[in-house]
């Protein structure tokens, strides 16, 4: 038996872009246990609904997250929608479905270019947040912001993308592809690249199911779901398969994010060739009174939205579950008997924000 130790890593850490502070119990070099600590952020976001109005929540709730951002306020817009009542013109359902697929790439390509940064390959953390600009472009020429983006309202969106921006945005996206697909053949052929995720951090989908993982964490230990196969906004009219793989470990999970990332482009494609010429927000009186539950897939996973509306312009309760906080407890489980100079690359294969996960 060898030496044990219980040594503190972050949350202030070179490799962690998130606070995020485990206890690990370590053997010698190898992991026996970690003990996850959260809570040095904390917002108060949700109990600002005593203060704004649920008109004025749409714009709180985007700040959750700055990478998650219109995929939240779509969250809680829909919603409000839901307890109201209100039908959302088909135009702006396929306009949230663009932005939402527009925030996976630009998601995506941000934690690929971690990784990278990760294992110590900065020329290839460079190239994925230069692919990642050209969708920061888009959004700034779509909505007028690079990181909050408030064109959701309850009832739809506040900005329409002329059909000539589309097509537009498609020819970018088909340039982009080709750039995506050699940057990211990189990780998935590298020997360097494998060598430091190919059977490492192991969960089983059994496990991942107990643990309660979500999102790629989950979709790489072969569970097939995905929130977006239950057809809000625009997805029941688009054609795609859930990407999932059988491998179980940090490459399967880096695999499944790298397949999203074209499955976006395509189903951004579709939505163009599609997308109908209706209003884009339908004009909403009165006040919300009742409850919602809506689940929409963000990026990482599942989000939960749960909002109590009590018939006056405040609301009783907005509850959000971001997909982090359902994939800590998986995390913990692939860090169990690991190296422990693999700790810095297992925290990031769950593509952790804190940030989100602390209100």
């Amino acid at each position: 038996m060898g030496n044990r130790s219980i040594v503190p890593y972050g949350p202030q850490h070179p490799v962690l872009p998130e606070p995020i502070h485990l206890d690990l119990v370590l053997e010698d070099e190898k992991v026996l246990a970690a003990i996850p600590s959260i809570g040095f952020i904390h917002r108060g976001l949700e109990s600002l609904t005593s203060k704004k109005d649920f008109n004025e929540m749409v714009y709180v709730a985007e700040r959750i997250c700055g990478i998650c951002s219109f995929m939240h306020g779509m969250g809680y817009c829909m919603a409000i929608e839901d307890i109201m009542g209100v039908e959302v013109p088909r135009r702006a359902d396929y306009l949230r479905t663009i932005w939402a697929e527009m925030s996976r790439l630009h998601s995506h390509l941000l934690w690929l270019g971690l990784l990278a940064d990760g294992f110590g390959f900065e020329s290839l953390f460079m190239h994925s947040w230069r692919l990642r600009e050209t969708i920061l472009d888009m959004f700034e020429e779509s909505t007028g912001g690079r990181v909050i983006f408030s064109v959701n309202t309850i009832g739809g969106v506040l900005k329409d993308m002329p059909n000539e921006m589309l097509k537009e945005f498609v020819k970018k996206l088909d340039a982009m592809e080709k750039e995506i697909r050699e940057t990211t053949s990189i990780f998935l052929n590298d020997y360097t690249v494998k060598s430091r995720l190919v059977d490492v951090g192991i969960i089983t989908g059994e496990d991942a199911i107990r643990r309660g993982a979500v999102g790629p964490m989950m979709r790489a230990s072969g569970i097939n779901v995905d929130m977006r196969k239950n057809g809000y906004a625009a997805y029941n009219d688009i054609d795609f398969e859930v990407i999932t793989s059988n491998k179980c470990d940090s490459y399967a999970r880096c695999e499944v994010r790298i397949g999203e990332l074209f499955q976006s482009i395509d189903i951004i494609r579709q939505c163009v060739a599609k997308i109908p010429d209706t209003e884009i927000n339908t004009k909403v009186t009165g006040m919300p009174n009742g409850e919602s539950f809506i689940r929409v897939e963000q990026p990482r996973g599942e989000a939960f939205y749960h909002v109590r509306a009590n018939g006056t312009k405040f609301l009783d309760r907005f509850r959000v579950r971001t997909p982090t906080f359902a994939n800590i407890p998986a995390l913990t489980q692939t860090l169990q008997g690991c190296q422990y100079g693999d700790v810095p690359l297992l925290v990031l294969t769950i593509d952790p924000c804190i940030s989100c996960t602390e209100r």
